[in-house]
């Protein structure tokens, strides 16, 4: 078995080739860690939007809330189905209004859409885990707007106390930012429910009802009670696997369009690897050929430059996975296809994208290297020697 010291002295003897090969393979690693990254960052927004205990209720057949329209008289109804939760004195159910408003974004970037959500003040209490990190919730009957943290100072008049146009002569004041831990409530605009039916001339409807049930289990109670009720015309979801539904489409897309790119850059890069081995082989029939005299059989050979290859691709790896690590604290917005507005993702590096990534990146050195590597045990130990 030929040392592994052996491999190491060559690859820093080749410095020139060495680094080539390793920033080829790093810059396909940070382009797949990226995409992997940012879909897990979309799933945790969107997914993580979701409580086991609730519940959401939309009209038969909507994909989603703003296809959806529920009359108002069948909110109490679904409050009253069997295994909502009861006695805590209101926040058990809110029926919201989704509506979508073009905005200008800041910094020239043109125009986008965002989400704003027409919310009863018994929200706070259904949704916990919204915290104010500045301002106040906006008080009941006016013209008063909270934005998610994450979508603050990203369009006109979305900061703190400015005012932007909810609708055309129709302007909401900005009274609060709040967080929602990291989820796509982040990235919308939470106005008075009747504020925003007024407005958008929503009489009699809500796009939504929401329920916190008794616990996980009774949702399968509470979806029967709501779809057989023929009255009402309904459909009931776990919240969680409504924005798991919400994030698929956004996520292929990105996992398809990393993936090709990807692909692509590593064809170069098994290439570049390739052209490495060979030029090594080329430089050392000698070296080789001494081994072979020396007695290390036609395995330890195409062994000992498989490692080499490895050993350029974990290098590649590393780098490339360090550099895609440095995007944890960049906030991407792009366009949620299920909703057409913007929502603001952040790329969450996880043990499965470094892994994978770290897998692809071997897998382009051995394949670089292998037809190198068996040229390089098939020399002839007196031929190596005299070329």
């Amino acid at each position: 078995m030929i040392p592994l010291s052996y491999n190491v002295r060559s690859l820093v003897e080749r410095r020139a080739t060495t680094a080539a090969a390793v920033l080829g393979i790093a810059l396909v690693v940070f382009v797949l860690s990226a995409s992997l990254m940012l879909v897990a960052g979309v799933e945790k927004t969107l997914g993580g939007s979701g409580e086991p205990d609730r519940a959401i209720v939309l009209r038969k057949g909507s994909d989603n809330e703003l296809s959806s329209g529920i009359e108002i008289g069948s909110v109490p109804i679904i409050a009253a189905a069997p295994g909502v939760r009861s006695g805590e004195g209101g926040g058990l159910v809110v029926g919201e209004i989704v509506v979508v408003a073009a905005m200008e974004k800041l910094g020239g970037a043109g125009m986008s859409n965002v989400l704003i959500r027409g919310v009863a003040e018994s929200v706070f209490r259904f949704r916990p885990e919204v915290r104010f990190t500045r301002g106040r919730a906006p008080r009941p009957g006016t013209d008063e707007a909270a934005i998610g943290a994450r979508i603050a100072g990203r369009f006109r008049g979305l900061e703190m106390d400015r005012t932007f146009e909810l609708r055309k002569n129709r302007s909401a004041t900005v009274v609060g930012i709040f967080e929602a831990g990291g989820s796509s409530f982040e990235s919308e605009v939470w106005v008075d429910v009747e504020t925003i039916r007024q407005a958008f001339r929503r009489e009699g409807m809500v796009s939504s009802a929401r329920v916190r049930l008794e616990s996980p289990a009774a949702f399968e109670a509470f979806e029967e009670a709501v779809e057989q009720d023929k009255r009402l015309g309904l459909e009931a979801m776990r919240e969680i696997a409504y924005f798991e539904k919400q994030s698929e489409g956004t996520a292929t897309f990105i996992r398809v369009l990393g993936s090709g790119i990807s692909f692509f850059f590593a064809l170069g890069a098994v290439l570049g690897a390739m052209i490495t081995m060979y030029a090594a082989v080329a430089h050392r029939q000698r070296e080789i050929g001494t081994l072979r005299a020396l007695g290390f059989p036609r395995g330890s050979i195409l062994l000992s430059f498989l490692v080499e290859s490895a050993l350029v691709a974990v290098a590649g790896g590393a780098l490339g996975s360090l550099g895609a690590l440095g995007l944890g604290a960049v906030r991407f917005s792009m366009m949620n296809f299920d909703t057409w507005s913007e929502v603001v993702f952040s790329f969450t590096p996880t043990p499965q994208t470094l892994a994978t990534a770290l897998g692809v990146s071997i897998a382009m050195g051995l394949a670089g290297g292998f037809l190198p590597a068996l040229q390089a045990a098939r020399l002839r130990p007196v031929q190596a020697m005299r070329e």
